[in-house]
């Protein structure tokens, strides 16, 4: 356009006219002026006037040079530009140009060698227009592109790059090279498949995206994405079709983002929250069962515990078999009790009934009670003796921990001495259960009061894994706590600690 303007105003020049005359003083936007041979200025239009800044009556005779900055008036530039307009008739160029003021502007120039009717030349016409602004625009253009490239070559979180028509990597930044492994010099020029599984390649999904992204503009998609060492990654993906100006498709430019990290933790709480719904399950299945199992085993065990107290019209062997099937139902009884306490537990219904107690003497009724399974599991069942320890507890839920502590022992440690202890420390009642067993693996320990967590396999112990998970909430009902650790002497040393 810029060209075509200037020949037109060339071709007044050219008119002899005083009309086109007229027309050419009243051009603003084009310098229009006329040199001699030598390259001074033999007519001047208000145009020249309103870029220069010059008046008619000062310019007129002076050279052109006065229109270059000063470190190249004295180079002999404007000579060589006009002889190569006298050579090949024209000349053009872009550069800096010098207002009177001394401000530089930008100046397109076209300088066109004048011929009279023999061919020879006269002078030359000079048309100048002043694209500071327009240069200013380009530079200011050009200058944000530059740091958009810098910003998208320097953002390492997101891949960003872009891909030919082809399907081909055209470019490359960093996050690019953080994600997906690869050196600019060792992917650009590459196809895009090398971002794919073997079988997504297979079923095309490459260039079905990039086709989605033609049609509608743009199209997003998450899926496993292939790194440099062959590792899978979880990406979002975003691909954008580039058009020009004409509406022709150049390519496509894309946006990954790795999300594995995402997905995991998303998977993770999807197992944790079946896990937990599971649980739940588990907790009302066994609330259920135990309360329908609890009714009739009641009464199995009236009627058992009726028929043995016939034990003389008994004959020895029927006895003996009562004898064997009422433990049995008391160890059921126990279990499915239990089986009630972890119900209670999960739902927060466990209550307390608290009453003065003291606990050396609850101590010594709970070995009594377990005075046989003492004597069965070969354990020397040993009570300290110690000054009487008072506090406010239920008492029968305390008796059920120094139980199940007990129980605990004869299972893990039978055959070996059992002590049971009480002190009182400060505030605290400090009961100590130990044996002289095998001890548990540091492994084990944190563990160790979870549900349904032993510390052997089922296969050489039985039980539910119940006993401490119980003991351990009891005792943090109360506001105490209970812990486990393997003595130096060896064996295992259960301490709980309750506040008087």
């Amino acid at each position: 356009m810029l060209e075509q303007n200037s020949q037109a105003v060339l071709e007044l020049v050219d008119a002899p006219d005083d009309q086109a005359q007229h027309l050419i003083d009243s051009l603003q936007d084009y310098a229009l002026f006329m040199l001699d041979l030598s390259g001074r200025v033999r007519s001047w239009n208000s145009g020249a006037e309103r870029i220069s800044g010059y008046t008619r009556e000062e310019i007129l005779g002076k050279h052109c040079s006065l229109f270059y900055p000063p470190e190249e008036r004295g180079t002999g530039r404007c000579e060589h530009e006009l002889r190569i307009a006298t050579t090949e008739g024209r000349f053009e160029e872009e550069g800096w140009r010098v207002r009177k003021n001394g401000e530089s502007f930008w100046a397109n120039v076209i300088l066109t060698a004048m011929r009279d009717a023999k061919g020879r030349v006269t002078g030359f016409a000079n048309v100048t227009r002043d694209l500071t602004e327009r240069r200013k625009a380009e530079e200011e253009l050009r200058q944000s592109e530059e740091r958009f490239r810098a910003l998208v070559t320097s953002v390492k979180d997101y891949a960003i790059f872009m891909v030919g028509p082809d399907g081909r990597v055209e470019s490359w930044n960093l996050g690019a090279q953080r994600i997906k492994g690869y050196e600019a010099k060792e992917i650009i020029g590459q196809p895009i498949t090398r971002f794919y599984p073997e079988e997504a390649v297979a079923q095309g999904r490459p260039w079905a995206l990039l086709n989605e992204a033609a049609v509608a503009g743009r199209v997003e998609d998450e899926g496993w994405r292939v790194r440099k060492d062959g590792s899978l990654f979880w990406a979002d993906v975003v691909i954008t079709a580039v058009r020009d100006e004409s509406g022709q498709l150049r390519g496509f430019a894309k946006v990954t983002r790795d999300l594995t990290e995402r997905k995991r933790s998303e998977e993770e709480r999807l197992r944790l929250a079946q896990a937990q719904a599971a649980i739940r399950l588990r907790d009302e299945f066994l609330a259920i069962a135990s309360h329908e199992l609890k009714t009739p085993l009641t009464a199995l065990q009236l009627q058992l515990h009726s028929l043995r107290g016939k034990g003389g019209s008994l004959e020895p062997g029927v006895s003996t078999k009562l004898d064997r099937a009422a433990r049995s139902t008391d160890r059921l009884a126990g279990l499915i009790e239990t089986l009630l306490d972890v119900s209670r537990l999960s739902s927060g219904q466990l209550t307390l009934r608290p009453e003065r107690t003291e606990l050396l003497a609850t101590v010594r009724d709970v070995a009594e009670r377990l005075s046989e399974a003492a004597v069965q599991a070969e354990c020397l069942l040993v009570v300290r003796e110690g000054p009487s320890v008072e506090g406010t507890w239920d008492r029968l839920r305390i008796e059920q921990v120094i139980s199940n502590l007990l129980s605990n022992a004869f299972k893990y440690a039978a055959g070996s001495q059992v002590e049971l202890s009480v002190t009182r420390e400060g505030a605290e009642a400090v009961l100590v259960v130990q044996d002289r067993g095998p001890g548990i693996a540091e492994k084990d320990v944190e563990r160790l009061f979870n549900r349904f967590e032993r510390a052997a396999p089922m296969k050489h112990y039985g039980g539910l894994g119940l006993g401490l998970y119980v003991a351990r909430e009891i005792v943090q009902a109360h506001g105490g706590r209970i812990s486990m650790e393997n003595p130096p002497e060896g064996g295992a040393r259960f301490t709980v600690r309750l506040p008087v």
